[in-house]
């Protein structure tokens, strides 16, 4: 076989790869729209209690068993934004956005927009939410302390 031949193939192996990942990626777009219509027609404005907020694996989260059963095998090992919370007289545990896991202050009441077990917004209960200055890496702070001292 010439290395033209060998080219092709893998150009034609490469082709059809691409296309069958287009179609994937636009049957996931539209489930994950679907999904979303789903959270917005059940989205709840709900006062709670934060009492804990923690980067945990599912099965370690306190969750249902019927949600850690309903998980995908391969999202089981990952980390999620999990936050405990006290709604009215109960204590429960929350799967978080990550956007928005680090405006949600410990040990303070606010205001969650929650659809579910999952929270999609937090706002203060008694004033605004107090955002973390973002951490500067170690080479920013090298060219911030080279730029000050010129």
């Amino acid at each position: 076989m010439k290395p033209w031949h060998i080219l092709l193939i893998i150009l034609a192996i490469l082709v059809i790869v691409l296309v069958v990942l287009y179609f994937l990626g636009k049957r996931m777009e539209k489930k994950q729209a679907e999904q979303q219509k789903q959270m917005e027609a059940m989205k709840q404005n709900v006062s709670m209690l934060i009492i804990d907020k923690k980067r945990m694996r599912i099965k370690d989260s306190g969750l249902p068993q019927m949600v850690i059963d309903q998980t995908p095998k391969y999202m089981r090992r990952a980390k999620l934004p999990i936050v405990k919370a006290k709604v009215g007289p109960k204590i429960a545990s929350f799967i978080c956005e990550d956007k928005i896991f680090d405006l949600i202050p410990v040990k303070k009441e606010v205001k969650a927009v929650i659809s579910g077990l999952y929270i999609t917004d937090v706002r203060g209960l008694r004033g605004s939410l107090n955002q973390k200055p973002e951490k500067v890496g170690f080479f920013k702070r090298i060219k911030n302390k080279i730029s000050g001292n010129n």
